[in-house]
């Protein structure tokens, strides 16, 4: 995401790069690329001049120091106003309320049902919340379906009336049953429409109403644009929600919603979305999302999800094993499955300072990690565990069973070979430092 606009930034900056100093017709050159990057970008055009305006305000109020190049001191200052316009920091959702009740609302095919979902994933893997989820789509053929098989697949109960054609009544039972089952959460799913129109709008309401909510959240899909901003502001007029959460992030390119809903609206982006898996939702961080807007990275945001599928009993395990050179092929094979938990390849790499702008034209994705699963699941156990034990007769069957080549085969056993033993080596060495220190 975001990678058009990284790339137009980049080249604004160059217009400063060299300078001595910062001057009025330095920055207006500079300022005037930004606003271009901006619109190409899909940002409003009040937004777009405003940003600009306070930019270019601030780089000429500043007194740079020697130390610091005039390059340096606008990446700084952008960076600051993009994480301001953005809402400046993360904003948790309220779930005040016994039991609280958080209100999705959007139009038809935003991903709203997908993320209500998500959203219950998220509160129960990492907030350790018991949630219920209320089926009120029941505009929708197949919506309550889809709804069930969701919860299915991330655990979380789903409340639906069998044949009940009013939501209102369908999320007053919701909110009821929780209170019986002593369930603290409920999210309503509600209905949607292909466009913003009167008999949406009242439905929304009646249920906003009914239920009264601690927490409205409105779903846009990223890709539309300033029709996602439109839209936002429309439901905001009627609903005045608390938060935005903007789904599809992954095949924007663009930003536009992201950088302009919050000055347009003044309600804050509280989630993001990209892809399909339950794990694929993140709490929308401004600063971080700037970070990577201008090429820093978002180590934090890595290394948060490392440690959501960090397993302190299997690193333990794991780290005795290197210690004593016992890693074996299956230890390997589990190591890339929690690598694929922490979510698509290539993102987790552009997290890395610099990583992003060297991958951006490389096809990467977790289909990478095919080859190398077929061929260490076409072993036996016992190969798993016993690498030495692969000589050339098994490698050929190995190989023919992958569909893979011998010289594949081959390429991955060097492959492990090398990862072992760095592995081993830093583990070596890690406990030689525990040494010393006793």
């Amino acid at each position: 995401m975001f990678e058009n606009l990284s790339e137009r930034l980049e080249r604004s900056f160059k217009i400063l790069r060299g300078e001595g100093r910062i001057t009025e017709i330095n920055v207006a050159e500079t300022v005037k690329d930004i606003r271009k990057a901006l619109l190409d970008a899909d940002v409003s055009y009040r937004v777009a001049k405003d940003f600009c305006d306070t930019v270019k305000t601030k780089a000429l109020g500043q007194n740079v120091l020697t130390a610091v190049k005039p390059q340096q001191m606008m990446v700084k200052i952008v960076h600051d106003e993009l994480a301001a316009f953005m809402g400046g920091s993360s904003t948790d959702v309220n779930l005040a309320g016994s039991p609280a009740v958080i209100l999705v609302a959007g139009l038809n095919g935003s991903g709203k049902t997908t993320f209500s979902a998500k959203l219950a994933n998220y509160l129960r893997s990492k907030k350790g919340m018991k949630v219920l989820l209320a089926a009120c789509d029941t505009f929708r053929p197949a919506a309550i379906e889809q709804l069930k098989v969701l919860g299915e697949a991330v655990s979380v109960p789903v409340f639906s009336e069998e044949g009940e054609k009013d939501p209102v009544k369908v999320a007053r039972d919701a909110v009821a049953e929780a209170k019986k089952q002593g369930i603290p959460v409920v999210i309503v799913d509600t209905a949607g429409r292909l466009a913003v129109d009167d008999e949406l709008m009242d439905e929304i309401a009646a249920v906003h109403s009914a239920v009264k909510p601690s927490e409205t959240l409105f779903v846009v899909d990223a890709m539309t644009g300033q029709d996602a901003v439109e839209t936002a502001k429309v439901f905001n007029e009627r609903l005045d929600f608390d938060g935005v959460v903007l789904t599809k992030m992954d095949g924007d390119t663009r930003g536009g919603a992201a950088l302009s809903i919050k000055a347009v609206v003044g309600k804050p982006i509280k989630f993001v979305s990209s892809g399909e898996k339950p794990e694929t939702l993140d709490v929308f961080h401004p600063e971080r999302i700037a970070d990577r807007i201008l090429g820093m990275g978002d180590v934090v945001s890595l290394v948060e999800k490392a440690q959501e599928q960090f397993d302190e009993k299997q690193a333990r395990e794991l780290k005795k094993k290197l210690a004593r050179d016992k890693f074996t092929l299956q230890d390997f094979y589990d190591q890339i499955q929690q690598v694929k938990k922490m979510g698509n390849i290539k993102d987790l790499a552009s997290m890395i300072p610099g990583v992003g702008k060297a991958i951006k034209d490389v096809d990467m994705d977790n289909s990478a990690f095919k080859g190398t699963e077929a061929i260490i699941l076409s072993m036996t156990p016992y190969e798993r565990e016993h690498p030495e034990a692969l000589n050339g007769s098994r490698r050929k069957r190995i190989a023919d069973g992958s569909g893979t080549s011998v010289a594949e085969v081959n390429r991955l056993l060097k492959q492990f070979e090398g990862t072992r033993k760095v592995m081993k080596g830093a583990v070596t060495g890690t406990l030689m430092q525990q040494m010393r220190r006793r």
